[in-house]
């Protein structure tokens, strides 16, 4: 036990001025969303393609995201992202819809509900972090945790499905002013099994050192195309938060 107290001791003289000197960044996001495709089939090989905002009516909706994490060590980014959405859409088809193997016939009233959660840890380096421009690149780990559905008629049919995938993430902000930067970040990926992408540009006010107003336009996009499921779908943001920092 002696022995393990001093090499935990040790462990910690090592890894202290690591965070003594690391600084916590964190957002609080809002977001307005609007749907411009959410195009989905289940399952993905028979089921009838149809669109959750051309063959029903979806509302603009609010998406929450939080971001939390330390630079250390100069150039080092480590950090935790979570944001939400749901999306919900109804409306009277005008053709047969096979979902999920079953039939909602034309003329029947639905309801679809559309939620895509997204959980993501990213670890960062800039290679450049001036007075004047950060830019940075980095890996993402994503836990997508994820549902469609349809309902009417007596039925009901749905997917939920929860996944990892690991995408590629940067980090580009230009400082204007002592208040103002350009800001853009974002994750994407790619394979022949589908695509992400989530990418923020946008304006910084800075009212001090630790506080920052933010504001401008996100876009998501992406999907996937196999025989359990179909689902592509683009989302635009408009958004407003706030960054802390200390």
């Amino acid at each position: 036990m002696k022995i393990q107290i001093k090499y935990i001791f040790i462990f910690m003289l090592i890894i202290w001025p690591v965070y003594a000197s690391a600084e916590f960044i964190g957002s609080f996001q809002g977001a307005a969303v609007y749907s411009a495709r959410n195009d989905v089939a289940l399952p993905g090989d028979t089921g009838s393609r149809f669109s959750y905002c051309n063959d029903l009516d979806s509302d603009v909706v609010f998406s929450p995201r939080a971001e939390a994490g330390y630079m250390f060590a100069g150039r080092h980014y480590a950090g935790f992202m979570a944001s939400l959405l749901r999306i919900e859409a109804d409306g009277t088809l005008d053709r047969d819809i096979r979902f999920d193997d079953k039939v909602f016939a034309s003329g029947t009233k639905v309801k679809g509900k559309y939620r895509f959660d997204s959980y993501r840890a990213t670890y960062r380096y800039h290679l450049v972090n001036n007075g004047n421009i950060k830019l940075g690149a980095g890996l993402t780990g994503k836990i997508r945790d994820a549902e469609i559905s349809l309902e009417g008629g007596g039925q009901k049919g749905s997917l939920s499905n929860t996944g990892f995938v690991f995408l590629l993430n940067y980090y580009l902000e230009v400082v204007l002013s002592q208040h103002y930067s350009l800001l853009t970040y974002g994750d994407a990926a790619w394979s022949p099994y589908g695509r992400a992408e989530d990418i923020f540009a946008g304006l910084l006010y800075r009212i001090d050192k630790d506080t920052a107003i933010m504001a401008g336009y996100r876009m998501l996009e992406g999907g996937a195309d196999n025989d359990t499921v179909y689902t592509f779908s683009m989302f635009h943001y408009a958004v407003l938060g706030v960054e802390l920092r200390f």
